[in-house]
């Protein structure tokens, strides 16, 4: 992945840029992502809040209690509805940010996938990345 990426919201509300490498990235589908991206599975880029600058608007938080008792709080554009951010009560030093708000969404790269226990019958999951039927301790 490259050093800086950029990213926001479907219609430029929400605009953000983030500098160096990620914590992780993978492949959720738990099912609060499920729902919360209306979509089998939510790619998530998990960065340093050290190296993430938000440069324009600001996202309306929506917060869940995850399967670990921890709170989760979801980011989105007020005015077009795109989720972009996520915040872990677990990991408070860290940002997720969805795959499909890059500029180039090909800069991410998944590198396991989680919650597999909660995936659907029919929803891809990808035979060459590490699999979790729950977050690893």
């Amino acid at each position: 992945m490259p050093s800086t990426i950029t990213g926001g919201c479907a219609c430029g509300a929400i605009r953000y840029e983030y500098s160096g490498d990620p914590v992780f990235a993978g492949n959720c589908y738990c099912r609060d992502c499920q729902r919360s991206s209306g979509a089998p599975l939510a790619s998530v880029l998990a960065a340093s809040k050290a190296g993430f600058k938000l440069i324009k608007g600001e996202p309306r938080y929506y917060e869940v209690v995850a399967d670990s008792g921890k709170k989760v709080k979801r980011g989105f554009c007020t005015n077009c509805g795109s989720p972009v951010l996520g915040q872990l009560e677990a990991m408070p030093d860290v940002i997720g940010i969805r795959a499909a708000s890059l500029d180039d969404p090909n800069q991410f790269k998944p590198a396991i996938s989680l919650y597999t226990s909660s995936a659907s019958s029919w929803a891809p999951i990808s035979e060459h990345l590490p699999k979790f039927p729950k977050m690893p301790g």
